[in-house]
């Protein structure tokens, strides 16, 4: 584990990565009211819906990487954004707790899966249905991560 002003740079990344999470959930906040409502379910408004949420997956990925360096846990190179998530439910005794829940885990890893497809897909037909579908987990996800960041937060300014 690293020093006390390594933490803070930590702490600051989260709280970062939170402001910029808040953006975007305000963003999309106002692309359904506004764009969503006017234009309906169009391709542009699948584009702009699932950019979003490969956007807002994209930062949280990023903060659990910088959260898997500062602990210095290992990730294999394949498959690495899967067991990236994955390691962030463990609580690893005498180094770090658990940054997530099972619950929020599970809800994360769908949102993963459609970053992975839409990087990859190339298309400019989205289903409005499983876009649906993933809005409604990231509504689920929101308050479970809140939470799950807070108690997490509280244990870094413990040590």
């Amino acid at each position: 584990m690293k020093g006390h002003e390594y933490v803070q740079e930590l702490l600051a990344e989260i709280e970062k990565s939170r402001n910029v999470l808040f953006q975007l959930d305000e963003f999309l906040q106002a692309v359904k009211v506004n764009e969503l409502r006017t234009l309906g379910k169009t391709q542009s408004t699948a584009l702009i819906i699932s950019g979003i949420l490969e956007n807002y997956y994209t930062c949280l990925e990023t903060t659990f990487l910088r959260i898997a360096q500062f602990f210095e846990n290992n990730l294999k190179p394949e498959k690495w954004h899967s067991e990236l998530l994955r390691k962030m439910t463990l609580k690893i005794d005498s180094l770090r707790e658990a940054v997530l829940s099972d619950k929020t885990y599970s809800i994360l890893s769908e949102l993963l899966r459609f970053r992975h497809f839409k990087r990859y897909y190339y298309e400019l037909e989205y289903d409005w249905e499983r876009l649906d579908y993933l809005l409604r987990k990231l509504e689920q996800v929101k308050p479970l991560l809140e939470k799950d960041l807070d108690s997490f937060v509280l244990f870094l300014k413990r040590i």
